[in-house]
């Protein structure tokens, strides 16, 4: 979307005069002075990088399941009321983290401004001006998101998608290096302090020719911000890695819609090792997603190797009406139940079965929806498996660890266990779900005495 007097972007084939190459080498160094700042300090950080580089752990070395919800609007749509209500029924269903734009450009019932009239810059858009009013509500929201025990991920900028306008993308062309570093600063300083955000770059695109201006957000923030991570999200198959090559990306996200295993695969696989959560797939209520595709990608998140997924349901993102009877919806129930599961086992030490040495026959095609993931503890102690539709599946028992072993069926739409038998762990076995539909079968060494699969 253009705005009134908004400038012409200029072309690769144009030359930037003396002035604005002064104002490049000026941007470059300070980008320069941010990249020797680009990683948190350890002892401060709220949350860190395992030391295997596969997933977040917080200040206790507990490791930090990311059950997030996409919230995008929260901070410009919703009054004090309305974000309380929401935040306290997401911690009551287990979640722990909150995806949302800072700053709004189409979705505000007033964009750009909030529930309370205050826009975050003057109009026409200029990064280096903030309104404090409005960043005083947005202060109100993440810190109340930390009341309830709640990680903001925090996109300062969101670009939006290439050919909506949706996002600032044309703002931040025009505002350019300099104002992108100001406004970066401004977030560092003001947000140094808050204990539960984790940056996010970008917004639901690649940033081509705007990736200077975001990187200079970017390393602003990190001049004076160094105790929080930071992560992208790109278009969707991109790899923040390969659009964002900079010092400042700490953690990975995938993106991905349709046969979401593959790139949940490809990603785990990709060196250097990232810490990496699915940020977005379908959502709920949109797209003709059915509740298996919300579960599906869920559950293939962790089993691919992943630290957690954001899940996301219209109309809650965008707290248009009816966002209020859309919190108990199934997706969210579902989630719920995702949570206890995966918190009731060693979720951080499993490994994905991709060679299929483990669970060795139902898997699916790989190539479709149908694909069943697993993953194993390293020793065997705790084999997790799920399958789209129900069929009868066949494990290596002598991959279990030694000894005896209780086997559970888990719905994932109610929550309940049921136990498959205890048996010795040598030579094959099969299992077959209780009835149809998609189905959490749940392996553990007896000799652990774990209760029940979500207890």
């Amino acid at each position: 979307m253009k705005f009134p007097g908004h400038p012409r972007k200029r072309t690769s084939r144009e030359s930037p005069g003396p002035a604005a190459l002064g104002r490049r080498l000026l941007a470059c160094t300070a980008a320069m002075a941010g990249a020797a700042l680009a990683q948190p300090a350890g002892t401060d950080s709220p949350l860190r990088i395992s030391g295997n580089h596969r997933f977040l752990v917080d200040r206790g070395g507990a490791p930090f399941l990311l059950q997030g919800d996409a919230a995008w609007s929260l901070i410009a749509n919703a009054t004090e009321q309305e974000a309380s209500l929401y935040l306290q029924d997401r911690r009551a269903k287990g979640f722990t983290a909150v995806l949302v734009n800072l700053i709004e450009h189409k979705f505000a019932r007033n964009a750009p401004r909030n529930a309370y009239g205050e826009a975050p810059f003057p109009v026409p858009i200029d990064f280096a001006a903030p309104n404090g009013k409005y960043f005083d509500h947005a202060d109100w929201v993440i810190r109340k998101a930390a009341e309830n025990g709640l990680v903001v991920l925090l996109a300062p900028v969101y670009l939006g998608y290439p050919g909506l306008d949706e996002g600032f993308y044309d703002e931040v062309m025009a505002a350019g290096p300099e104002k992108c570093l100001a406004y970066g600063r401004y977030l560092g300083q003001r947000y140094k302090g808050f204990d539960n955000i984790i940056w996010v770059m970008g917004g639901d695109r690649d940033p081509g020719p705007a990736r200077e201006n975001v990187d200079m957000v970017a390393y602003g923030i990190r001049e004076s911000d160094r105790r929080h991570l930071m992560t992208a999200h790109c278009h969707s198959d991109s790899a923040p890695a390969e659009q964002y090559p900079g010092s400042w990306l700490e953690v990975g996200t995938s993106y991905a819609y349709e046969i979401v295993h593959l790139r949940l695969t490809w990603d785990y696989e990709r060196k250097p090792t990232m810490p990496l959560f699915l940020i977005e797939s379908v959502y709920e209520g949109e797209h003709n997603s059915s509740q298996v595709q919300v579960r599906r990608q869920a559950y293939w998140a962790i089993l691919c190797g992943e630290f957690g997924h954001v899940m996301g349901n219209y109309p809650i993102w965008s707290f248009n009406p009816g966002w209020q009877a859309a919190l108990d919806s199934p997706g969210s129930v579902s989630l719920m139940h995702w949570g206890r599961l995966f918190r009731s086992r060693p979720w951080s030490e499993l490994v994905p079965d991709t060679g299929h040495k483990v669970v060795t026959g139902g898997i699916g095609e790989y190539w479709g929806l149908d694909y069943l993931a697993a993953a194993a503890t390293p020793d065997g102690s705790t084999v997790i498996a799920y399958m789209p539709d129900a069929r009868t599946v066949t494990v290596d028992a002598t991959k279990l660890a030694k000894g005896r072993a209780n086997a559970w069926w888990y719905d994932p739409r109610t929550g309940e266990a049921t136990s498959a038998g205890s048996f010795a762990a040598e030579g094959t076995r099969q299992f077959t779900p209780p009835a149809q539909g998609d189905w959490v079968l749940v392996i553990d060494d007896a000799s652990r005495r774990l209760p029940a699969p979500g207890l």
